[in-house]
């Protein structure tokens, strides 16, 4: 009896790892089976005037492009660069919950792109303290890339309606992962 038994759960066993195989890994994420290999990171960051009152818009995908997490909030009176590097410090921080391994950062300003990359100097002191911040957030990830994309990106389109969203008092912080 013991034997059927051992033999009846191993088949069941095999059964739940067919199918848990044949899902997507957003699906097995959602199963809290494992850590997505890649996150692709998009982050807007705006303010009304420069310096004015700014916001933060961030959507996070998988590798299949399936929508992870969509965040956005204001940030009080600040510069178009300032809001420009808190949305990718708020964002890196958000994909955490999903991985440890490999992001992707696709953000529209190239003086953010260019000083992560090491392409373009800091010369003001309150960007480079948000810079430390972007590379400590970066640092509990095995790879981070960071990458500089068109304002017509439909993702970066989606990221900056969440912080114009922000600015009309619609702020969102959405799981979109779990069922």
């Amino acid at each position: 009896m013991r034997h059927k038994l051992h033999a009846h759960f191993f088949r069941l066993r095999s059964l739940a790892d067919e199918s848990f195989r044949e899902c997507t890994p957003s699906q097995q994420y959602k199963q809290g089976a494992i850590q997505l290999s890649l996150i692709n990171l998009f982050t807007d960051g705006g303010c009304r005037g420069n310096p004015g009152p700014g916001a933060i818009g961030i959507v996070i995908f998988d590798s299949a492009n399936n929508l992870l997490y969509e965040h956005s909030e204001c940030i009080g009176n600040t510069t178009n660069n300032r809001a420009e590097y808190l949305a990718l410090i708020k964002g890196l921080d958000l994909c955490a919950k999903f991985s440890r391994k490999k992001i992707c950062c696709y953000c529209d300003s190239e003086l953010v792109v260019n000083q992560m990359n090491g392409a373009w100097r800091l010369k003001n002191d309150e960007l480079r303290e948000l810079f430390h911040k972007v590379t400590k957030n970066a640092g509990v990830f095995r790879e981070v890339v960071f990458q500089h994309v068109n304002r017509t990106n439909q993702n970066i389109k989606k990221a900056d309606k969440l912080l114009n969203d922000a600015f009309e008092g619609r702020c969102v912080a959405r799981n979109h992962s779990k069922e």
